[in-house]
């Protein structure tokens, strides 16, 4: 379930801007406990979009993200339209594949920002991506090879959304 007061995380006195990373349809539990942990030491919020290729307690899962899955915010929804009913129309999303057509860095992030990624396999959904052209974006790699790992793309990713932001709230 998605609270949309859960925006900003308080520290003392300071605000920290709130990313929030998308799985969609995630099927290796290894990349999403490696995704799990890189929401845990950055502060991001995880959502799953099912059906998943495992189930959330499989041993690799919790194994990949150590002993972080008490230190995170995680959300499931049965469906992409769940997802979409959840967080709002005016949710900021920004799809990730390689059939964008603008690089990562290009992007400006806003505070509540939703970086969307499709499963292993597969990536997102064509109709998806062609709906969301005009905020599709890919990581730059060598025309001959398919893509990156999925843990990789969101570590990346997340990574260049907290340098625009100045790191805040990370030491």
């Amino acid at each position: 379930m998605y609270n949309n007061k859960d925006r900003k995380l308080k520290t003392g006195s300071d605000i920290i801007k709130k990313l929030n990373i998308v799985l969609y349809t995630p099927e290796i539990p290894q990349n999403t406990g490696n995704i799990s942990r890189t929401c845990a030491v950055t502060g991001a919020a995880l959502h799953i979009i099912r059906p998943t290729g495992f189930e959330i307690s499989d041993r690799t899962l919790k194994r990949a993200g150590l002993d972080y899955w008490d230190k995170l915010d995680v959300y499931y929804y049965d469906s992409y339209a769940d997802f979409l009913d959840k967080v709002g129309p005016d949710a900021p999303l920004f799809f990730f594949s390689s059939k964008g057509k603008r690089c990562y860095t290009e992007a400006e992030y806003p505070d509540g920002a939703y970086i969307v990624f499709g499963c292993e396999t597969r990536g997102l959904p064509a109709e998806l991506i062609e709906e969301n052209l005009h905020r599709t974006y890919r990581l730059p790699m060598r025309e001959t090879l398919r893509c990156l790992n999925l843990s990789n793309a969101v570590a990346i990713v997340t990574y260049e959304v907290l340098r625009s932001w100045d790191f805040e709230g990370l030491v």
